[in-house]
């Protein structure tokens, strides 16, 4: 078998990196000796991190959704951290749990801000430099949403319907390029994922992995550093992932008689 790609080689920048699976990310490859750029929207939990993990850990404040900021982010990173080798685009949210007629469109409008612009104009800000190297891996974070339709998933479920496609375009088009391309699409894990949908309701945040066990942020980190360091000549396009515990519905049905 090819080598691995060594971790402690890589330089990997994590968006969304305050909380979740972004944190847990950038803890699994500072563990093995990456470079590791922490973005995300809070300071204090940014600064906490970096200070976790020491010289090897930049932080980097950063909303996704504005424009002129994630053009900037490039050339405004420090030397040792200027050749992002890896980019996982983490970023992103679900918010509301209501049906499509009764949701709030201004819901809509942050998780499409987020999860399909953000994450569009964030991989284009890094991608010149990745192919100019000939070398990268950008890794996109989906959802098994993208693929199974939920009742109240409407416009969260459609933004990562167009994450796990815009990777596979973006694999089409980086062909002989050097740089890889991987969709990583969870299924139920516990983070903050629902208190953020369910705006801090802590009950309804919980509720969903009442009597079994989730996947969680080390699990999904795990993966990430997996397809990331496998043989340069490996792409793993697309790895979904569930827990145990969870699976498909039938077909739903109404019934007049």
């Amino acid at each position: 078998m090819e080598p691995r790609v060594d971790a402690r080689g890589l330089v990997v920048l994590v968006t969304g990196a305050t909380a979740g699976f972004g944190a847990a990310v950038c803890r699994r490859f500072a563990r093995e000796g990456a470079r590791v750029i922490a973005v995300g929207r809070r300071a204090d939990r940014l600064e906490a991190l970096r200070r976790e993990l020491g010289p090897s850990c930049h932080a980097a404040r950063l909303d996704v959704r504005d424009a002129a900021a994630v053009a900037a982010l490039p050339s405004a990173l420090p030397e040792p951290f200027s050749r992002v080798s890896v980019l996982v685009a983490n970023a992103g949210l679900a918010l509301g749990l209501a049906p499509a007629h009764l949701a709030d469109v201004e819901d809509w409008e942050t998780m499409i801000a987020a999860n399909v612009a953000g994450l569009a104009r964030t991989v284009r800000a890094f991608l010149p430099g990745m192919v100019e190297r000939g070398a990268g891996h950008v890794v996109i974070l989906g959802s098994v949403a993208g693929d199974f339709p939920y009742p109240g998933g409407n416009v969260y479920g459609a933004t990562k319907a167009f994450a796990a496609q815009f990777a596979l375009n973006l694999k089409a088009d980086l062909l002989g390029t050097g740089v890889r391309v991987t969709s990583v699409e969870p299924g139920l894990a516990e983070t903050e994922f629902s208190l953020v949908r369910f705006k801090g309701d802590a009950a309804k945040a919980s509720e969903p992995y009442r009597g079994l066990k989730p996947l969680s942020a080390d699990d999904i980190a795990e993966a990430v550093h997996w397809a990331c360091t496998l043989p340069a000549h490996v792409n793993v396009n697309r790895l979904q992932m569930m827990p145990s515990a969870q699976a498909f519905g039938p077909f739903a049905f109404r019934r007049d008689a």
